[in-house]
């Protein structure tokens, strides 16, 4: 292929930036002729994901699942962005054992103010009516790296200046 593989992950609440700032490196790698793969937990969870559900032990073996994929993928050249709330240092930890040296913790920081206002997918109109159970940032908190490898801010970051963040890093 080329190309050494990688694991971004980038992680915050909903309507933080995660997947728009992953497509827009997707589309930036594959016009340079990169392989790149993304790892959404919205469509994941969908499929290989299915069965687990928002409690702590279904977070943890979610993102297990998800760690291992990216692992193997890496392995073979490809560049994987994954795009996972993973709401604890447990989880982020979990994921950076699993992977190893082709992991990188992408920080997407925004309020969660400001995630609410953005409210992309309707989930924080839903969580106000008490429809979506163990809600991050509601009913479930998140706990902000310590060290992340890159921190991109999206309330002082275009989305196009986000993806140039990501792709200096990489």
């Amino acid at each position: 292929r080329g190309q050494s593989g990688a694991d971004l992950w980038c992680c915050r609440v909903s309507g933080s930036g995660k997947s728009t700032i992953s497509a827009g490196v997707e589309r930036v790698l594959h016009q340079q002729g990169r392989f790149t793969i993304r790892l959404d937990g919205d469509n994941l969870r969908t499929g290989l994901n299915a069965n687990l559900s928002f409690s702590d032990e279904d977070r943890l073996e979610n993102i297990r699942r998800t760690a291992e994929l990216a692992k193997i993928l890496a392995q073979n050249g490809v560049i994987v962005l994954c795009s996972l709330i993973t709401p604890r240092g447990i989880h982020r930890d979990l994921a950076r054992g699993i992977i190893g040296e082709d992991f990188a913790e992408v920080y997407v920081k925004a309020s969660f103010a400001a995630c609410e206002a953005r409210d992309v997918k309707g989930l924080y109109a839903k969580a106000a009516k008490g429809e979506v159970a163990h809600f991050t940032g509601k009913d479930s908190s998140f706990e902000e790296p310590q060290h992340a490898d890159l921190t991109v801010d999206t309330e002082r970051l275009s989305v196009e200046d986000a993806v140039f963040e990501v792709l200096e890093f990489l």
